[in-house]
């Protein structure tokens, strides 16, 4: 589920950005993370940031010193959330489109986050940079909110939009799947964020590449509806069975956050996955 980025960024006007190496101008919107923590800016138009980022930064079980990756990063949301709760880690995301990519380094900056870095990279083709081994287990943690339209789903309109949710032909979650865990040590985590109806295929997937005692952790829209995204945490050569974790409620009854979803989507709360 993707909620209207109002909900948990504060938005002011709008501002216009010029890319470099073209003419065309985009609107990017200025706003904020983490009630006001965190500056902001993301493309008006495409992909919009939801909770999906936020919850994942929340859970992953990251210490101080800790390498951290992050696939499809978007504009950065996930990773600051992480950088501003757990300090001195080192992290990269990897982003496939380059503007977004450039603008996710452009935050980073902004904010201060001298060790978070923004690569422009298509998976399972990462590119290798002397600070962070891309090969072996290099990071401690990895998490990705992957695409998960199918490829014969109806397009959206906004080409951005588009790529940021649509799953390959060739099985686009296992790929994230495999070469994401494999960037990851022994007994380090793997993190996704997924529409319930993935779920089989993520556990498989998970499992196929030696990643196990696997988390399920469920968000419910509002009390009695189906949960829609449910958070998928494994440890790579984890030997432990599967939990169905309690999980939590998003929204009251009025619309408003829940205290327990306030604490981590405003004031940048962990998230205990067991």
């Amino acid at each position: 589920m993707t909620v209207k980025p109002k909900d948990i960024i504060h938005e002011p006007t709008p501002h216009l950005a010029c890319a470099a190496d073209d003419a065309s101008i985009e609107v990017l919107s200025h706003g904020t993370l983490l009630d006001g923590r965190l500056r902001y800016r993301q493309f008006r138009k495409g992909y919009r940031t939801g909770l999906e980022p936020v919850l994942m930064a929340a859970s992953v079980p990251a210490r101080p010193g800790q390498r951290i990756l992050e696939g499809g990063c978007g504009a950065g949301a996930g990773l600051m959330c992480l950088a501003w709760r757990v300090a001195d880690i080192a992290c990269v995301g990897v982003e496939r489109d380059t503007r977004t990519a450039a603008l996710a380094q452009t935050n980073f900056n902004d904010n201060g986050f001298d060790r978070l870095h923004a690569l422009c990279a298509t998976l399972p083709d990462l590119p290798a940079i002397a600070e962070f081994p891309l090969q072996g287990g290099g990071f401690d943690h990895a998490f990705a909110n992957p695409p998960w339209h199918r490829t014969d789903a109806s397009a959206s309109p906004n080409p951005r939009r588009d790529i940021a949710r649509r799953v390959g032909a060739n099985d686009m979650l296992n790929v994230w799947v495999r070469s994401l865990g494999r960037q990851v040590r022994h007994h380090g985590t793997l993190t996704l964020a997924l529409p319930a109806a993935s779920l089989d295929a993520a556990i498989a997937s998970m499992r196929a590449h030696g990643i196990g005692s696997i988390r399920l952790i469920p968000f419910w829209p509002k009390a009695g509806r189906p949960a829609r995204i449910v958070l998928v945490q494994g440890r790579v050569g984890g030997r432990g069975d599967a939990a169905l974790l309690p999980g939590m409620t998003l929204h009251r009854a009025d619309g408003h956050f829940t205290p327990e979803a306030d604490a981590i989507l405003r004031d940048g709360a962990p998230l205990d996955a067991g």
